[in-house]
């Protein structure tokens, strides 16, 4: 048993580090599309405030992820093993595609179809489904509607001033804003592998009686989703940073601080939210009360699309494999 946990956590250490390489693209996508650094120096920056995040907003997420998706009663190892390998799947295949889907609806969807198989609708969380099915909706349109305001704010104050000035002072701000993203990515996102860990550990005997998670398990997937983020998913930066829209530095500090209050906000409420959909509304959101033209549908469509098909593909990728397991003896 011990040998099956050991490599059931290496395997969601995996899935956390392709989750920073997908939503490396998050963290940095502004930063990088204003230039204001390159994209080496911008993975490094939000690499590392990722790293410190979950240590400054709690662990209320992965709470969420660990006993609000599914019964923890019925969860076992070989279930966990069926949710792990369809995410990572799934993740994978966007990655290499370019497309910044919601990594986090990935491992929701897969705990569902995995669920269901094993024990039936009897064995979903209702409440924290609708909770996390709810933000599917509100996130992207939070941070849309923030970063339409706050674009729409700066213009007005900033409406006399010289452009050159403008444009120096919101480079400097950039970096505060990338920075405060960074730490919601962390926080939030970082969280929902923990959650998968504790439940692992609660489900095997390793947590005693009461669910909780372990330091160790903080750190860990802390330093995973960091090196994924320093890796970075080019493909992915580029869909996301260079060919949606153009952006500038005043647009990029909006966009990003948008997104981290949505961000931080649902962190502290225990919602683990998609960080993608969330910065992608933000930027979209920038670009509507400047110029409409200025955001290349085309590719928000396909971003869409990959959003809507995220729970349901995983969902099914795990429920297969989770038969596969059952038809073969080895389900536990």
């Amino acid at each position: 048993m011990l040998a099956l946990v050991v490599g059931l956590v290496t395997l969601a250490l995996l899935f956390n580090f392709l989750n920073g390489m997908n939503d490396a693209a998050n963290s940095i996508a502004t930063v990088v599309s204003t230039r204001v650094l390159s994209p080496r120096l911008a993975v490094v920056w939000a690499a590392f405030f990722n790293l410190v995040a979950p240590f400054l907003f709690g662990v209320n997420v992965a709470s969420t992820i660990g006993t609000g998706v599914v019964d923890p009663s019925i969860v076992t190892p070989m279930m966990l093993l069926a949710v792990l390998l369809s995410s990572i799947v799934w993740t994978h295949l966007c990655t290499q595609a370019g497309l910044p889907i919601s990594v986090s609806h990935a491992l929701v969807g897969a705990l569902v179809g995995a669920g269901l198989v094993k024990a039936g609708p009897g064995a979903l969380v209702a409440s924290g489904l609708a909770k996390i099915m709810l933000f599917i909706v509100l996130a992207p349109l939070i941070g849309m509607a923030l970063g339409a305001a706050l674009i729409i704010a700066v213009m007005w104050v900033c409406r006399r001033a010289a452009p050159g000035p403008v444009d120096r002072w919101f480079r400097r701000l950039q970096l505060v804003s990338a920075a405060l993203y960074s730490l919601g990515h962390g926080a939030n996102d970082a969280q929902k592998t923990m959650g998968i860990i504790a439940v692992l550990l609660f489900s095997t005997g390793y947590l005693g009686g009461s669910f909780v998670v372990p330091v160790w398990v903080i750190l860990a997937c802390s330093a995973a989703i960091s090196l994924g983020t320093l890796a970075g998913g080019w493909k992915v930066i580029e869909t996301l940073g260079m060919r949606m829209t153009k952006l500038q530095p005043v647009h990029g500090f909006c966009a990003e601080t948008a997104a981290a209050v949505s961000i931080l906000m649902s962190t502290d409420g225990g919602i683990p939210v998609s960080t993608t959909h969330t910065i992608t509304g933000s930027i979209i959101g920038v670009g509507l009360p400047t110029k409409l033209g200025a955001i290349r549908w085309g590719i928000a469509y396909r971003i869409v699309w990959a959003w809507i098909l995220t729970i349901p593909a995983s969902a099914l990728a795990a429920a297969l494999v989770w038969w596969v397991i059952a038809v073969v003896g080895l389900a536990d």
